[in-house]
């Protein structure tokens, strides 16, 4: 069983978000994809003003129309607007099909601005997943850190928050969040590399690590081969592919009437 967390409609050719999915669809039943996490649009922004999010929240719910039930949508937020976007957490998931919420770059996490939306979205159950990233230049002024998003979890320690791409560089991601226990990592969208998902079980523990691609940016193949061919035990291996998001997601999805 593959459960795929991360997955865009961007970096893949298609007029409309149906053409898109269905190209996508096709790669993940090669590789052998069960479930897939669709959020943003395209082209994508950094810094989405309310009518953006809008937009791009549309496409991702027209992509999912005639996929129900295989493929999930997160709707895209901005902390810099969060009235905008707790009305789009309201239409998308508390009125809608969607059953988390992705938080980029628009507005570091670390900042309290945030926490409305990290509330409400606890209150519907929804899983939360937040970009984060180390760059050696420099990150974007936005751009979260894996202890900007520990500085979250500090402030609403019963909310489980997922660190998008363990922060890039993922030897310091898995120590800044090891602490704390609502903080899951994404291990998607970097190379593999040997030992990352050895050390992310040994540090964290094999719940606390989900599978995800990064698709199309990345390749099914390239990522799944992080877990394939780790030095981890079998039962470990089903956890990270799977069994751990469809545990994370299991209340939004039973309120929701959708499959598990």
């Amino acid at each position: 069983m593959i459960w795929d967390l991360h997955c865009h409609l961007s970096g893949v050719t298609g007029d409309t978000p149906h053409e898109r999915i269905a190209k996508l669809m096709r790669y993940a039943d090669r590789m052998g994809v069960e479930r897939l996490v669709f959020f943003m649009g395209f082209p994508w922004s950094k810094d989405p003003a309310p009518d953006d999010l809008r937009r791009q929240n549309d496409q991702v719910l027209q992509a999912l129309e005639h996929w129900q039930g295989r493929a999930l949508g997160f709707v895209y937020l901005s902390p810099k607007h969060v009235e905008a976007s707790l009305a789009e957490l309201e239409r998308c998931v508390a009125k809608g099909p969607m059953v988390g919420v992705k938080l980029w770059v628009a507005e570091r996490c670390a900042d309290e601005q945030i926490d409305p939306i990290i509330r409400r979205a606890a209150e519907l159950k929804a899983l939360i997943y937040q970009h984060t990233w180390w760059k050696a230049g420099g990150n974007g002024e936005g751009e979260s850190t894996p202890l900007d998003l520990a500085k979250l979890a500090a402030r609403h320690p019963q909310t489980t928050l997922i660190c998008g791409h363990t922060g890039g560089d993922w030897e310091r991601g898995i120590r800044a969040i090891r602490s704390r226990a609502n903080v899951v990592i994404g291990t998607g969208g970097s190379d593999p590399t040997a030992g990352m998902m050895e050390m992310a079980v040994r540090e964290l523990g094999p719940r606390r690590v989900l599978y995800g691609s990064d698709i199309g940016g990345r390749s099914f193949a390239s990522q799944i081969a992080k877990v394939s061919v780790a030095d981890l035990s079998p039962a470990e291996k089903r956890l990270i592919f799977g069994e751990n998001l469809r545990r994370l997601l299991t209340p939004i999805l039973q309120d929701k009437g959708l499959p598990l």
